[in-house]
């Protein structure tokens, strides 16, 4: 055997017209490798079971309580990125002309709104620990100011005045969310937390991902977005409401 044919049957790359039998024996261990892999993806596959989401849904009032908190997530998912994309578009409509849209206005309010919400979440944290409030009485009452105070900004005519309701909101949002990622694992099974909080996550995103498609889609000379919103934080509300648990005082599932 020549010196070039040697060193082409020593090489992983010959095939079996260059080696003979060496290119069954390579195409033995490809074969063997894609076993391997095939076993090892189904033995993680295996891991993968559905019990954690039935177990959320294993009574009547526990699947309603983990539909309608999958509902909150929903809406406030969506009411979020909605309001954020048509606010400017429907303030320009009713004729505000704020005129300041310099560097050092957007970053300074940008700054004013996010130190206000940070009082917000404390607050938040003072409130789900009273009695008559709770966990429920306070996600309610700041989720539906949210949206209150969304509608209030549609009256702005000048920049000040859209600070001064865009801070109610930054508040009150900050409010909602520091008592909404406590509670919603606490009406989970301990055992469950982690598919309760994923599928919640899921609706948020999926919800999110609609508000630029309405966006691109929609009619930016409508108010239609803006209202529908504060109506989505307002029935979100509602729904925190009807919730069949109030975890403060009490152990975990």
């Amino acid at each position: 055997m020549s010196l070039t044919r040697q060193i082409l049957c020593s090489s992983t790359l010959c095939n079996a017209d260059l080696c003979g039998g060496n290119g069954e024996v390579v195409a033995d261990q490809a074969k063997h490798h894609q076993s391997n892999a095939t076993v090892a993806i189904k033995r993680k596959m295996e891991k993968l079971s559905a019990k954690h989401v039935k177990a959320l849904f294993a009574t009547k009032k526990l699947a309603f309580s983990t539909s309608m908190i999958m509902v909150v997530w929903a809406f406030i998912g969506l009411a979020f990125p909605l309001y954020n994309a048509f606010i400017p578009y429907t303030l320009a409509t009713k004729g505000a002309k704020f005129g300041d849209s310099s560097t050092y206005i957007t970053y300074r309010n940008s700054c004013i709104i996010a130190v206000l919400g940070v009082p917000g979440a404390m607050l938040g944290g003072v409130l789900v620990e009273i009695r008559l409030i709770g966990r429920k009485g306070t996600l309610c009452l700041s989720t539906l100011l949210t949206g209150i105070f969304i509608y209030g900004s549609t009256t702005a005519k000048t920049s000040n005045t859209l600070l001064a309701w865009n801070c109610l909101y930054s508040f009150f949002s900050n409010v909602m969310y520091a008592v909404l990622y406590a509670y919603t694992p606490e009406i989970f099974p301990t055992k469950d937390r982690g598919t309760g909080n994923a599928l919640t996550a899921t609706a948020n995103r999926v919800f999110g991902i609609m508000a630029p498609i309405i966006a691109i889609c929609g009619n930016l000379e409508t108010s239609a977005p803006v209202y529908t919103s504060g109506a989505l934080f307002i029935a979100a509300a509602v729904i925190v409401l009807i919730l069949p648990y109030e975890s403060r005082g009490k152990a975990s599932l």
